[in-house]
């Protein structure tokens, strides 16, 4: 069978969870038995998320291949529990440094070289290429941005061009705003934006409509009749308590009937026991039975919760498993440093300290990995947040004055945390330590053998940054344990305290959690919590 696609768009405002309602039409997909695969394409010239700003951009998502990646990917990965490749993303960047290179090449045989056709045929035949070595029955492939934007606007034209080739279905996501001085939910701005649309030759055949409340039905009634969209393919996707009852919400209202009809799929039976398990869970997310669990995440981009979606995730599917509701603190680490950490810290059964680069707000980290260790409050250390522990348990256990990392002071020489060797010298750019690296578990006497259940793990990485050997005999001698390492030994990989719940991962176990498939650290860091309650 020849792929077929699904074409995302977003129309009116960016942030509507364009990620979201891709995923879901994946996850619907994927419980009917179709093979499928997402594509996202970001308009950005950047050749990658790898030197992306989170305050900007969010997190850069990981994957096992050393691809950095949007953040959209972990909401795939998350919903379908497959793990994706760099393949999948498609940026600015990449289409046009491949077009100029077959330039250089020759390949264009003195053509002037355009947009159109030559760039737009180039995506269409990647695409074609990724669902045939993928065997995808079904491609979604996300646009990133809004319509409208002069980024996305040559990869919209494309998507035109790939439906006269291929079955294609157009969803537009769009904004149903309501005013509360009115009370009154408007379709003006869908309208006009639908407009715009159908002018880059392009008529979506569903419309999937934000809203803070249920789409009324007067609503949905006056949108297919200016849209010409069939009122059935007008959708209700107004907020719900989690993302991952949108699913359930479209399934609920015949999207998957309608789908499978305009792509004429032949298969007509849902999977019951698939659809039934992710209902359980969905269910279990939203019930108030459970008690709370108060988690701190003290880390430097706080501000924007999207730089450390992955880790509230990661929380939310430990909470399912361990049947407890997460109230997340969001610490912002700076305000540590001038402040009193019991005012702040005292209320919490968990604190988590997550990746980040650079000086600012170091010291405040720090604070709260001592506060975490002398109350034996449960704690857990991610990449950097494994970094700290060392040069913490370095300064105030071992009595190395002034440890540090010469990521935040060059010239220390209390180096307890190094560049790595081979890392000297390389500029940023697609360079650090990336993808999923094993990790050998040094004994079934440590926290992270009883989380993981096993002598050997695997997880995702992004650093520069390693605990450096020369002082690892000193953090030893006076208890720190370690208990992962790299299968050569050469690199520590976990590091523990010895008297209470404390670990340290130099890896990224977030970017693999799935609500299948929760990471054992964080389903730990909960049962820990929960016995000091």
């Amino acid at each position: 069978m020849l792929t077929k696609f699904v074409v995302v768009l977003g129309s009116v405002m960016s942030g509507l969870g364009k990620g979201v309602t891709s995923s879901s039409i994946l996850k619907i997909l994927d419980l009917y038995g179709y093979n499928v695969l997402p594509v996202k394409f970001d308009g950005y010239l950047n050749y990658d998320c790898g030197t992306m700003n989170p305050y900007r951009h969010g997190e850069v998502f990981v994957l096992d291949d050393k691809s950095e990646v949007d953040m959209d990917f972990g909401t795939y990965e998350r919903f379908l529990d497959k793990d994706l490749t760099g393949e999948s993303s498609i940026t600015g960047g990449k289409l046009f440094s491949e077009i100029i290179e077959k330039e250089r090449r020759g390949e264009f045989l003195g053509q002037d070289v355009q947009i159109i056709p030559h760039l737009s045929e180039m995506i269409i035949k990647k695409l074609e290429n990724l669902g045939k070595s993928k065997r995808a029955d079904v491609i979604v492939i996300e646009v990133g941005g809004t319509v409208g934007d002069i980024e996305n606007s040559y990869f919209i034209e494309t998507m035109r061009q790939l439906a006269l080739k291929h079955k294609t279905v157009f969803i537009d996501v769009t904004y149903v705003p309501e005013l509360s001085v009115v009370g009154e939910q408007k379709t003006k701005p869908t309208q006009n934006a639908f407009r715009n649309i159908m002018a880059l030759g392009i008529a979506p055949d569903f419309i999937i409509c934000r809203s803070e409340r249920a789409l009324s039905e007067n609503v949905r009634s006056k949108l297919a009749l200016y849209t010409n969209v069939n009122k059935n393919r007008v959708v209700d996707n107004h907020d719900l308590d989690t993302v991952y009852e949108v699913p359930l919400s479209l399934l609920r209202q015949g999207v998957d009937k309608e789908l499978l009809k305009l792509l004429d799929l032949k298969k007509s039976k849902i999977n019951k026991k698939k659809l039934a398990l992710y209902e359980e869970k969905v269910n279990r997310i939203i019930s108030d039975g459970n008690r709370y669990i108060r988690v701190g995440i003290v880390g430097k981009y706080v501000d924007l919760k999207d730089s450390y979606v992955s880790v509230k995730e990661a929380l939310l599917h430990a909470g399912v498993k361990s049947e407890v509701n997460i109230n997340i603190d969001w610490i912002e680490s700076e305000t540590l440093e001038h402040s009193d950490p019991n005012s702040v810290l005292d209320k919490l059964d968990a604190i988590i300290v997550p990746g980040g680069f650079g000086k600012r707000g170091i010291e405040g980290m720090i604070n709260a990995i001592k506060y975490a260790r002398e109350k034996k409050v449960p704690f857990l250390g991610l990449c950097l947040g494994m970094q700290l522990m060392a040069i913490e348990y370095a300064r105030n256990v071992c009595g190395i004055k002034n440890a540090d990392s010469t990521e935040f002071d060059p010239k220390t020489k209390k180096n307890v945390i190094d560049i790595i060797p081979e890392q000297i010298g390389v500029k940023y750019g697609g360079t650090m330590r990336l993808g999923a690296w094993k990790c050998k578990i040094a004994n079934k006497d440590t926290i992270a053998y009883r989380a993981y259940r096993k002598t050997v793990v695997s997880e995702r990485h992004r650093h520069r940054y390693e605990l450096n050997n020369k002082f690892l005999g000193d953090l030893k001698k006076k208890g720190l344990v370690v208990s992962g390492t790299t299968m050569d030994g050469k690199l520590t990989e976990m590091i523990e305290w010895k008297d209470s719940f404390g670990i340290g991962t130099q890896a990224h176990p977030e970017l693999k959690s799935r609500l299948e498939k929760p990471a054992p650290l964080f389903v730990s860091l909960l049962e820990a919590a929960k016995e000091s309650l």
